[in-house]
């Protein structure tokens, strides 16, 4: 493709989406929320982008309450179109899923034991690396992270990967205005800043706060992408928590030599206002870099 701006095509492409909430039986979250029909309609949306994402993030809360048939069904949504867009799924436990059946359903591992360990994984794509931690804690709803995940961890980035690493975790380690949501927060998180800063961690992928945010953690930038079930409300009154059905999205990272750009998609169709095709595009192709600003840069004057 022919080169516009200042900036290459991305050297990665990834999809980032959180907080699908499934339930067994494909029932509805909350008698209300129709959680498989929001998937199938942001995953069909991704393909007909042709974004072509290597991988495809899930940062957890995949199962609202780790039914086994929850799991079944998404793997049964997102298996066929990660394989036809070509990606690779990453699945990361969230606070609402239960090792043994994240482990049993969507990793196919059989734990030895009743005690399954933490799902942590690293992943490789042509260069970049993903790293996901899992920061639940048996039993609770807030995160953390146990000191051999840590040692663990800072043993893994002590290599550094060719185009850097992303972390992928459920709790994002960033504040949130949600007094409710900051009790679930991941706990120790300057024990986690310790071991990434200075490394060759280029971003955190996150899920839990149901919103799209984003901010910084030990001079790492991190992205929190909204759920795909249900999202809160921060318009709602202060002290209130608030979770409606609208606004869900997923997220597109554009990784760059030195840079990495996310971008919020809402999921649902909208009507078109205006816009351009692919034979404009192509016809812009054709010209020279000064035509080009002539003909798309340059101000029409309003009639008179």
């Amino acid at each position: 493709m022919t080169q516009f701006g200042q900036h290459p095509s991305p050297t990665h492409v990834i999809a980032h989406l959180s907080d699908t909430h499934f339930l067994g039986g494909e029932r509805p979250l909350y008698g209300k929320v129709r959680t498989h029909e929001n998937l199938l309609r942001a995953l069909a949306q991704l393909e007909q982008s042709g974004a072509r994402p290597e991988a495809i993030v899930f940062t957890g809360d995949l199962a609202d309450l780790a039914e086994p048939d929850a799991y079944v069904r998404l793997r049964e949504i997102v298996e066929p179109a990660a394989e036809r867009m070509g990606a690779q799924i990453v699945w990361v436990m969230g606070n609402h899923d239960e090792r043994l059946q994240f482990a049993t359903q969507l990793l196919g591992d059989v734990p030895a034991g009743v005690d399954v360990p933490s799902q942590d994984r690293v992943y490789h794509f042509g260069g970049l690396r993903i790293i996901v931690l899992d920061s639940t804690v048996p039993g609770y709803h807030h995160g953390d992270l146990a000191d051999d995940q840590l040692v663990w961890l800072a043993r893994e980035l002590d290599t550094p990967a060719p185009h850097g690493t992303l972390l992928a975790l459920h709790h994002p380690p960033i504040p949130t205005p949600l007094a409710l949501m900051a009790l679930l927060e991941l706990r120790g998180q300057d024990r986690l800043a310790g071991v990434i800063r200075g490394t060759d961690v280029r971003g955190i992928l996150a899920g839990h706060l149901h919103y799209t945010t984003h901010s910084l953690f030990a001079g790492v930038p991190v992205s929190v992408a909204a759920a795909t079930c249900y999202t809160m409300d921060l318009s709602a009154p202060v002290n209130h928590l608030s979770g409606v059905d609208g606004s869900q999205a997923f997220n597109l990272v554009h990784v760059y030599d030195d840079q990495i750009v996310h971008s919020v998609v809402p999921i649902g169709v909208f009507p078109e206002v205006t816009g351009f095709t692919d034979v404009f595009l192509e016809q812009l192709s054709s010209l020279t870099p000064a035509e080009r600003l002539e003909a798309f840069s340059r101000k029409v004057p309003p009639p008179v």
